[in-house]
């Protein structure tokens, strides 16, 4: 079964090559995804990997969770999935489905025109 890894804290000359040439030293590697901004095409420092098996990134958690690529000491771990929470978006303090609250603002006091 295939397992997806998440790598963060990457410098953002790290290329998907290099990635998945270092990944490949703990399994087989099905994809890495190096996810870039959408308007300038530079990396955001973080990749998402599908490992071939849960041996095998169990195996590339182990050897390369603090590892030093690229002069970044990289985190790796098993990826989550997306829940309804944490959708990201306008307004996200606010349960993340991009709803906006009505604002209330005190009274802060200051001066009064009569």
């Amino acid at each position: 079964m295939e397992v997806k890894l998440f790598i963060g804290n990457l410098s953002f000359t790290t290329k998907e090559e290099d990635l998945r040439a270092l990944l490949a030293q703990a399994g087989t590697v099905v994809s890495a995804d190096l996810i870039k901004d959408r308007s300038t095409g530079e990396s955001k420092g973080f990749a998402f990997v599908v490992m071939g098996s849960q041996a095998d990134a169990a195996k590339a958690t182990q050897m390369f969770n603090g590892y030093s690529l690229d002069d970044r000491e990289i985190k790796v771990g098993t990826a989550r999935e997306r829940d309804a929470s944490s959708g990201g978006g306008y307004n996200d303090r606010n349960g993340g489905n991009g709803s906006r609250r009505p604002v209330t603002h005190k009274n802060r006091g200051g001066a009064r025109r009569y």
